[in-house]
């Protein structure tokens, strides 16, 4: 089943998509990972919804939302080629690291930066190198501790498109303290319209992930495209090294990490800072994957930067 969530007269409602995408409000609460938590609740109100169709609105006429709000937001690194040229950005003569071999590595990003699929998003303040990532989530369906790779996958629910807006300046300058990522991804992390359970790609399984084309645009320029099989790290094993010791929780988003290709960074490391421009207000980017769908977002200004000072120093 697919799901969105839009703006109505009455609040946010969760509808199911029918097979010409029209959104069929569910007669329940708008709270995607509350119904996540409660075993098959989600697919009976859809059904039910289908059957009934209490209240219709055609795709083109909604508007729509993020589909939920996730609690928290785990972003990982999956895609060999995209490390390859990333870490080529701050060294041209740097390689993978050995450590991406040995564990599907994450930061935690910021859930009250979720912005619909179609919202603005600002550049935040005094960032002038912001770029996009285009990612597909896993999103936890069962809660979940110390899983094993053979189990876990039984603990994602479905999948929606991702992109993490990055101040790119802001990142590396605060990753010089060995912490972080953190401001430099804090200010907008855009999520598709769908979310799609994992039934819907069965058929489209390969290897530790799903055969689907992905593509990134900037104002209608392709910029990058990979395929999101070309992971190496399955979805499982996310889920499995996110519960090493600690709980997955329904709605809890485990990223990809950006695809080969997904990124202006990943670009300037290949072919240098002028290949292509940041991101500036006015620009439009444009995700999509197969099956997924994908998000529409226009680039704004954003507010100034306060400045901040230590009160004592050396």
């Amino acid at each position: 089943m697919r799901f969105a969530r839009h703006r109505t007269d009455q609040g946010p409602r969760l509808a199911v998509l029918d097979d010409e995408d029209a959104l069929i409000d569910l007669d329940t609460e708008p709270d995607l990972p509350a119904l996540l938590a409660h075993d098959g609740r989600l697919r009976s109100a859809g059904e039910v919804a289908l059957r009934t169709r209490r209240r219709v609105t055609p795709w083109a006429g909604a508007d729509l939302m993020a589909p939920l709000d996730p609690p928290t937001v785990r972003d990982f690194s999956t895609f060999p080629e995209h490390t390859a040229g990333v870490v080529k950005m701050l060294d041209p003569d740097a390689e993978i690291p050995a450590e991406f071999w040995e564990i599907p590595a994450f930061y935690f990003s910021n859930p009250y930066a979720t912005v619909g699929p179609h919202d603005d998003v600002e550049i935040p303040p005094g960032c002038a190198l912001f770029d996009f990532e285009l990612e597909v989530a896993a999103v936890v369906g069962a809660a979940g501790r110390d899983l094993g790779v053979e189990d876990a996958a039984d603990h994602l629910a479905g999948f929606v498109v991702l992109n993490d807006f990055s101040a790119r300046d802001v990142q590396f300058h605060e990753m010089r303290m060995r912490l972080g990522p953190a401001k430099g991804k804090d200010t907008a992390t855009a999520l598709g319209a769908v979310f799609v359970t994992a039934d819907e790609l069965a058929d489209r399984r390969s290897g530790p992930s799903y055969d689907l084309a992905m593509e990134v645009r900037v104002n209608g320029e392709l910029i990058g495209q990979d395929r999101l099989d070309n992971m190496a790290w399955s979805f499982a094993a996310l889920a499995t090294y996110a519960s090493r010791g600690t709980w997955i929780r329904p709605g809890d988003l485990l990223g990809s990490g950006t695809c080969q290709g997904g990124c202006l960074a990943e670009l300037w490391g290949r072919h240098g800072r002028d290949h292509l421009p940041p991101l500036r207000p006015g620009d439009v980017v444009t995700t999509s994957v197969e099956l997924l769908g994908g998000t529409r977002n226009r680039v704004v200004p954003g507010p100034p930067r306060h400045e901040i000072l230590p009160w004592r120093r050396p």
